[in-house]
């Protein structure tokens, strides 16, 4: 399971079978480019706020009252700014690509862009894309039928209830098996079929609705709709009560099952898996990770004893949901009416060239990423990032070495670990080969279909090979980085290595705010309440005395116990253990920037701090730079839906609390802007620390 210093949610909302003309300018493309976000915004600073008192307002205060939430957006914040503009240069690239392709690889990837953007068609069309995989549905007589009909679809990602993926295998991340995870629902958690509060049952009220909606517009009758509403709502509340909850799928252990594929038949014989894996290319499978068992029986009793329309109902449902951002406007504006409007509170759909811009992205990255490097990242960028990383690992030895909590024996299996970290910066050294996938201008429906096929293949493809460290799992514009517990690996696009983030004209102090806490956060996750169950070879393994262990866990409970308390929405409360992750490595990574930054400027003196008169620039010492540079990192508006959903579902805290929640447990802050032991910044005993 991968870890990331920002979730990104991305809603291409959409619809398909009636015809409808749009007449949208904003769909055309950008009027203009987003502004350049900047790496130190004074005009940001509210100055009528007390760092010590509320940190995040005082870092954040102005831009929050100067930035409010863009219509077509739920959440807006530094990293927002960031995508956007990158999101805009990507979209010049693929308008000329469309227009007039200097090379194979642009034709493939303007015929795409150009596909998505054709409304005319996609209008006229209807839900006729959609046919193939209503026909195939239709043409189920049992649910026996399922295992083929599955393998059959897996191209056009239309089957249910099972999948297989290729994963590295927990215990020997030097082998890659099949597994099977949960999934099979619409809503965005568990708890929102099974949470009895009026919320979530007004909001499954609306759930239903909406698909029924939905199915009349795909041409059922109103009783017909109803019915097949209420069969989806069934077999998803089902599922979800068979499903593992958040938290318990961040532990390792309780999401790794090796069954041979007996095993997995017995566990659930209304699905045949031989004639599935088979089907799929892969009958030499021996043995599948069940990621949660219960799932796999759930599933199984729902296939015994729903009826076949039933089961049609919700692979029709399936089906149509996926599709929708690719199909008609009267699809399209019901989805955003319930999906972005009524869960999210976001008040306008995105324009068409956003979305589109997005999903040839997510389809043919690679393709896309090679030219946009080459603008947009020069190599001076990649060596300068190099030069922070490796200041960053040397911060966090000398964090290791001196951590007055552990043992020197567990000190030097860290240190084992922190060295055999690898680097992945910018863009990845191979890039894919995409030449296989057929891309046509008036076929957006199959060639995301194609694409998602190529990936599936791809992924297939990996079984029984040996594990490929050199992939990357984010396309180079993306805004974001992440750490791989089973290869690890700190990875960072290209996309992030920008202002607000990193700066190479500006002073250390900022840069290490910055991208330097992000690094940080990274390298910290090897070391989070996850990644430390994995060793330096990624595979899950105890490295610590029993007695360090013991005093790890009481430190990280102490972070979920304090994150348990901070307030997102009116009533409601982050989960500190589904937020415990990124929290430690936002406090870890905060730290060791830190003292990277204390380094630097003890080695490089007042040279490195270019600005800088009588120990302050723009009035503030190095300190305040970096710490106020770190909290506008996280400036924010998010609508109080949205923040809702992600309370429930991202292990993310929100903006206010991962710049407040951080500082509070990090005297240095206090001692930089002067605060008193007792204030909420400074609390008395220190707050929570783990590294």
């Amino acid at each position: 399971m991968r870890t990331l210093i920002l979730a990104v949610v991305l809603a291409f909302a959409a619809p398909l079978c009636l015809a409808q003309t749009r007449t949208a300018p904003a769909d055309i493309g950008p009027s203009s480019a987003p502004k350049k976000p900047i790496s130190f915004d004074l005009s940001a600073i509210d100055k009528t706020a007390d760092p010590c008192t509320d940190f995040y307002q005082y870092a954040c205060g102005n831009w929050k009252k100067d930035n409010p939430i863009p219509a077509d957006q739920v959440r807006w914040g530094r990293f927002n700014e960031l995508a956007d503009r990158n999101n805009y240069l990507l979209n010049t690239e693929l308008k000329a690509a469309a227009d007039a392709p200097k090379s194979a690889l642009q034709k493939q990837y303007g015929d795409f862009f150009a596909a998505c953007m054709n409304t005319e068609l996609v209008d006229k069309l209807g839900a006729r894309p959609l046919e193939p995989q209503l026909n195939a549905i239709a043409a189920l007589t049992s649910t026996r039928e399922l295992a083929a009909f599955n393998a059959r679809q897996e191209k056009r990602g239309g089957g249910g209830f099972f999948r297989i993926s290729v994963t590295q295998d927990q215990k020997d991340s030097s082998q890659q098996i099949a597994a099977t995870e949960q999934g099979g629902l619409t809503l965005p958690d568990r708890d929102y079929y099974l949470n009895p509060d009026e919320r979530f049952v007004k909001i499954r009220e609306q759930y239903v609705e909406h698909m029924r909606k939905m199915f009349t517009l795909l041409g059922d009758t109103g009783d017909k709709a109803i019915a097949e509403a209420a069969n989806v709502m069934r077999i998803e509340t089902a599922l979800a009560k068979g499903s593992m909850d958040r938290v318990d799928l961040r532990d390792p252990a309780k999401r790794y099952h090796v069954m041979t594929v007996a095993e997995v038949q017995t566990l659930s014989p209304n699905y045949d898996w031989k004639v599935y894996l088979d089907g799929i290319g892969m009958p030499q499978v021996k043995t599948i990770d069940v990621v949660s068992p219960q799932f796999v029986t759930t599933a199984n009793q729902e296939l015994g004893s729903e009826p076949l329309q039933a089961i049609k109902s919700y692979l029709r449902w399936h089906a149509l949901h996926r599709a929708a951002p690719l199909l008609s406007k009267p699809f399209e504006d019901e989805n955003f009416a319930f999906f972005s409007a009524t869960l999210q509170g976001q008040k306008e759909e995105q324009p068409r060239w956003k979305r589109c811009t997005r999903i040839t992205d997510h389809a043919l990255g690679e393709a896309v990423g090679q030219d946009w490097v080459k603008q947009n990242f020069p190599p001076d960028a990649k060596a300068n990032m190099e030069n922070l990383v490796h200041a960053l690992e040397a911060s966090m030895a000398a964090d290791l070495k001196t951590l007055p909590w552990m043992s020197d024996a567990t000190k030097v299996e860290a240190r084992k670990k922190l060295d055999a970290i690898t680097d992945k910066i910018g863009y990845p050294q191979h890039w894919k080969d995409y030449s296989s996938i057929v891309v046509k201008r008036d076929d957006v429906l199959e060639n995301v279909e194609r694409a998602d096929n190529y990936e599936l293949r791809r992924n297939l493809n990996k079984f029984g090979k040996p594990v490929d460290p050199t992939e990357w799992d984010m396309t180079p514009p993306t805004v974001n980085a992440y750490y791989d517990p089973a290869q690890n690996n700190i990875n960072f696009p290209a996309g992030i290595l920008q202002p607000p983030f990193y700066d190479n004209s500006i002073d250390p102090a900022v840069n290490f705010g910055g991208i330097g806490v992000v690094i940080g956060h990274e390298m910290t996750h090897g070391f989070d309440d996850e990644g430390s169950k994995y060793d330096l070879h990624g595979n899950v393994k105890v490295w610590w005395t029993p007695e360090d262990l013991a005093k790890f866990k009481e430190r990280t409970e102490c972070t979920a116990k304090e994150y348990d308390g901070f307030e997102v929405a009116p009533g409601q409360l982050l989960n500190g253990h589904l937020t415990l992750g990124e929290n430690t490595a936002d406090n870890g990574g905060l730290r060791i920037a830190y003292q990277a930054l204390m380094d630097t400027l003890a080695r490089e003196g007042a040279a490195s701090e270019p600005g800088y008169v009588d120990g302050k620039r723009d009035g503030y010492t190095p300190a305040q730079r970096f710490f106020i540079a770190f909290g506008q990192v996280w400036c924010q508006n998010q609508t109080e839906q949205s923040a809702r959903v992600s309370a429930k579902v991202d292990p993310h805290s929100s903006g206010q609390w991962r710049a407040n929640g951080s500082v509070q447990n990090f005297d240095e802050f206090g001692k930089a802007f002067g605060c008193k032991v007792g204030q909420p910044m400074m609390p008395a005993g220190g707050g929570c620390r783990t590294w």
